[in-house]
């Protein structure tokens, strides 16, 4: 994850002034993608535990 704090704020690894012209799409720090992912973690690990639970029966 590319986050790192710079005068005690939270920074993201890119400088967006630098990079706007090149790159397609830049998240936000904080607040970019952090909560899908999590979201997504929680939701992969419910749907393994339910598999997991109708194998052992």
């Amino acid at each position: 994850v590319g986050t790192a704090r710079l005068n005690n704020k939270l920074v993201g690894d890119a400088d967006l002034e630098s990079v706007k012209q090149k790159a397609s799409w830049v998240t936000p720090v904080p607040g970019g993608v952090g909560l899908m992912t999590r979201a997504m973690l929680l939701k992969n690990t419910v749907t393994a535990a339910s598999i997991a639970k109708e194998m052992s029966k």
